[in-house]
């Protein structure tokens, strides 16, 4: 009788498994089938590695242009702004509301001739009824479309965050003309991407009173899973039609909605991890045993504890260009010391996108405030060449920017070269465990620290628990004084970050895709050989050493110091500045 009770048992979870799998796994998820939606991340465009700002109170062209003059006046750098919705007269027209960003030809050329990029929110959605646009019921105009078969069956409008509408038929190719006709309005203007939101993940019906995840398309019924692939992939292939350094912002991982990933990861060129409020941890977070975490996804609450575990889910994944709203995207006021720690993480993160809800003006917030990130957002500018390395590497199916480790609570790997512990929860402690090998505190470099052990120490609000490799080389673009590691004479150069050990090499893909070089180093009995090989740059070598060497050689011919190299005592650093007059491009440095 008990054998028999555990036969019925097991046959129940299995047909109860069979059952949700072809329900729920395979049409929301496509999984275990969904390896293959995945290839190696594109190749996203320096500039995307830049600083983004954006706002979501005002959402005006003038405050725009008020936010932009602002951080230009503070010096605070940003490449790219983000308009999100409401931008259009409908969702999804892609007709400018002039009441809101006004003479959009006139200030759309103004952005790029002051060098910004611009990236344009939008969904799939064509909506019967707008909660926030200036043409709200737009009933006719939905109709008109779905009787022309340009959107997926429906019954009914589908329900959304932003109202009620129906989704874009990708399948069709009358209802891509259509919606590339719609969306040429906006390319003609010179955008630079789209942030794609979230609207696939609700592609699905009602069979009565029971979910259904699948529409009718005009080439049959299609999975929400696979719906979400066109969504993502439709989109920023067509954008490369149009700008060959288009990009699109979709999210990579966002809590447990969606375990396999939102974008398939070759349609990935920069992403976001949703959605999170101004705070630490949330009180769920908090509360918890010492357990295995408690999903919260369903609750739809979350912090910046939630963003960091997202983003290294998705580097996990292989993800490559992560990164999440600075301070989080909604809640009350964005309390200071969280401000400037989700910037400080957000340095090492491919993504630096400052912006949501909130005051976004630094100059009105506190002091520390503004001095601190615009030192971080600087530095997170001069890391834009190194990034772009693992940029390269990725798409040629190596090495992805972020590598989360095992030992020590959300530690990574920041390419190869540097350890980054963010702090995670209000207080200046933190306890780092620093893998083997040889370690040097970045923010105060002078001090070999061996590894394999942990450190417990306090790190001011003006520096961040990252540790660089001994070995490591470093390229950067430094234009500015507030991080140490060059000025504004540092500016057309590449200053290029070394510290010696046994030998080393990187190859340094040039940002404007125009060459690349190799640099390597091989440290010897009375000094060390370093080598730029390959397309010539102007460069400005800081090369850690305790002691002046006694002479310097480039080429086989020695260099007058004080012309071309220095020591600096304080930093320790033998600095090395050359105007890309070079042959070979053969150093000799003797001690």
């Amino acid at each position: 009788m008990k054998r028999k009770r555990v036969v019925i048992g097991v046959a129940v979870l299995l047909f109860l498994g069979v059952v949700t799998y072809f329900y729920w796994i395979l049409p929301v998820w496509g999984m275990p089938f969904n390896k293959q939606r995945h290839g190696n991340p594109p190749l996203t465009p320096s500039w995307a590695l830049e600083c983004w700002l954006w706002e979501d109170d005002v959402n005006t062209s003038n405050y725009v242009d008020e936010l932009l003059e602002g951080y230009r006046h503070h010096d605070i750098p940003v490449r790219t702004i983000l308009i999100d919705s409401p931008w259009s007269m409908r969702y999804n027209d892609f007709q400018i509301d002039t009441s809101l960003y006004k003479e959009p030809h006139k200030w759309f050329n103004k952005l790029q001739d002051n060098d910004y990029r611009v990236v344009l929110w939008m969904t799939s959605m064509v909506n019967s009824y707008g909660k926030d646009t200036k043409i709200r019921d737009s009933e006719d105009w939905y109709n008109q479309a779905m009787g022309n078969g340009f959107l997926v069956n429906s019954a009914s409008p589908n329900k959304w965050w932003k109202g009620r509408g129906g989704f874009i038929d990708y399948t069709s190719k009358d209802a891509m003309d259509w919606w590339r006709g719609m969306q040429q309005r906006v390319f003609d203007l010179g955008i630079d991407g789209w942030k794609l939101d979230g609207t696939a993940t609700l592609f699905w019906s009602k069979l009565g009173p029971i979910p259904f995840f699948y529409k009718s398309t005009s080439k049959g019924l299609m999975s929400t899973r696979t719906y979400m692939d066109h969504y993502y992939r439709d989109e920023y292939l067509h954008g490369l039609t149009q700008n060959p350094e288009f990009i699109t912002l979709s999210r990579s991982i966002d809590r447990g909605f969606h375990p396999e990933g939102f974008s398939p990861i070759d349609a990935s060129p920069v992403n976001w991890v949703g959605d999170q409020e101004h705070k630490w941890v949330t009180d769920e977070m908090i509360t918890e045993s010492q357990g295995e975490k408690v999903d919260i996804a369903l609750d739809g609450i979350q912090g910046f504890e939630s963003a960091i575990e997202s983003i290294l889910k998705s580097a996990d994944m292989g993800y490559n260009i992560v990164g999440s709203d600075i301070a989080g995207f909604s809640g009350k006021t964005i309390p200071p010391r969280l401000y400037i720690r989700w910037a400080q993480f957000s340095t090492f993160c491919g993504l630096f996108m400052n912006g949501g809800h909130g005051e976004r003006r630094l100059w009105k917030r506190s002091r520390e405030e503004l001095h601190v990130i615009r030192k971080f957002s600087w530095l997170h500018t001069e890391l834009v060449p190194y990034m772009y390395h693992y940029v390269v590497t990725a798409h040629r199916g190596g090495r992805r920017l972020q590598t989360p480790l095992e030992e020590g609570k959300y530690h990574y790997m920041f390419g190869d070269d540097f350890l980054v512990a963010p702090v995670y929860m209000d207080s200046k402690k933190r306890s780092v465990s620093l893998p083997k090998g040889q370690w040097r505190y970045f923010f105060a470099d002078r001090e070999l620290l061996a590894g394999g052990v942990v450190l417990d120490r306090e790190y001011p609000m003006d520096e961040f628990p990252v540790f660089v490799k001994e070995g490591a080389i470093v390229p950067l673009s430094v234009k500015r004084s507030y991080t140490g590691l060059g000025d504004a004479n540092s500016d057309g150069f590449t200053t290029i970050l070394i510290y010696p050990k046994d030998k080393n090499s990187f190859v340094y893909y040039h940002t404007d895709g125009a060459g690349e070089t190799n640099i390597s180093y091989e440290m010897t009995g009375d000094g060390c050989k370093l080598s730029m090989l390959g397309s010539k740059i102007p460069h400005i070598l800081r090369v850690h050493s305790n002691t002046s060497p006694k002479g310097i050689y480039l080429d086989g011919e020695i260099l007058e110091k004080d012309k071309f190299w220095d020591y600096d005592g304080h930093n320790q650093k033998i600095i090395i500045k050359n105007s890309a007059k070079y042959g070979e491009g053969r150093y000799t440095i003797k001690f």
